[in-house]
């Protein structure tokens, strides 16, 4: 497998390219923040660790980020509604479910840490955790039931639950329309993702993540307002 990451690279570096290698690090108590412009065979000699094992694990979290790049580029326009779902499910909130109790604690991290000087993060950290409330509901109700319809009808082609599924839509379309408007504030509120100058590694990756974030959001949303939505509503046309 290629990678990225050797020995030789800067812990800071790692925490910033991988996704979730930050937790890896806070497992094993690895500082990637103050202490992490070293390279990573120097920290983990320090703690007295096994290299070998840490690599391994590192190698693993890059191979399942490129793995879900790829399924990102899939064509989902010829798929089965329940697959369709499924994907949506275990790709964007599966990530969400990951991503967004740890990314508030480095939200809040940063707006403790540099508030005082950075007066915009209080900002930051008010949108993002009405983002957090919003998405987390929103996963809810799609999960336990527009899905669920969806699904029932595509096995029973019941008019109960396609009825059902079809009067949710709009409810969804607009719940995804008030997250679009969190996150163009957020994008706004921190000049387009900007660092400022001298920001420590923890900052950095704050803001690659709200950045990720975003992305995953036009793609999840991308394919209930393009693909999964428009295929139900024309079901009868």
């Amino acid at each position: 497998m290629e990678s990225t990451v050797t020995r030789e690279s800067k812990v800071r570096d790692i925490v910033i390219q991988i996704p979730r290698s930050d937790e890896l690090f806070k497992n094993y108590k690895i500082d990637f923040c103050c202490g992490g412009n070293r390279p990573l065979h120097e920290a983990i000699a320090e703690k007295q660790l096994d290299e070998t094992s840490i690599l391994s694990a590192l190698y693993s979290l890059e191979e399942e980020a490129k793995e879900m790049k790829a399924k990102d580029q899939q064509d989902w326009m010829s798929e089965s509604y329940p697959a369709l779902m499924e994907h949506i499910v275990r790709r964007h909130h599966g990530y969400l479910v990951e991503e967004l109790p740890d990314l508030s604690f480095y939200v809040t991290k940063i707006f403790r840490v540099h508030g005082s000087s950075h007066p915009e993060l209080e900002k930051l950290h008010r949108l993002f955790h009405q983002l957090k409330m919003e998405l987390e509901q929103h996963m809810v109700k799609e999960e336990q039931m527009v899905f669920p319809a969806i699904r029932n009808y595509a096995t029973s082609q019941s008019d109960a639950d396609y009825n059902y599924a079809l009067q949710r839509l709009n409810e969804l379309e607009a719940e995804h329309e008030e997250a679009g408007s969190l996150l163009k504030e957020i994008r706004e509120t921190t000049s387009d993702f900007t660092l400022p100058p001298g920001a420590c590694t923890t900052y950095k990756m704050t803001f690659k993540r709200l950045e990720e974030l975003e992305s995953d959001m036009f793609q999840h949303v991308h394919l209930e307002n393009n693909v999964l939505f428009p295929r139900l509503q024309n079901e009868t046309a």
